[in-house]
């Protein structure tokens, strides 16, 4: 659980979180140009007053705890649903960027398995 592949893993996931969920608050990263439909979800979700900025905290929120090392399988699966999401607007709404999606998805899936053995409690009945 604790290998050098897990750790790197772990700690890019964890700044790309950190990256993002900031570049939510501070728009530090010129993003290229979206298409419309992406654009008005982003923006209802800005409008919203709230949403935009309460997944930027859970990504930060994330993020500390990847580099931290502190309840990493929790961490993971309160990312899940942020990693599909994430994924989902990519492959819908803005094809283009897809790439980053991808890979934060199959970070968190693959450390998902890397901590299996605190998931399996889980799955006992």
């Amino acid at each position: 659980m604790n290998s050098n592949f897990t750790k790197i893993l772990r700690m890019l996931l964890g700044l790309a979180l950190i990256i993002f969920g900031l570049n939510k608050f501070f728009d530090f990263m010129n993003l290229f140009e979206m298409p419309t439909a992406a654009a008005n979800f982003i923006e209802s979700l800005k409008t919203s007053g709230y949403v935009f900025y309460l997944i930027a905290v859970l990504e930060i929120g994330v993020g500390l705890l990847l580099l931290l090392n502190k309840w990493v399988p929790f961490a993971l699966l309160v990312l899940v649903p942020i990693s599909l999401n994430i994924l989902l607007f990519h492959l819908f709404l803005n094809v283009s960027d897809a790439y980053i999606a991808i890979i934060i998805a199959v970070l968190n899936t693959i450390l998902i398995f890397k901590y299996w053995k605190a998931y399996r409690p889980l799955f006992q009945y």
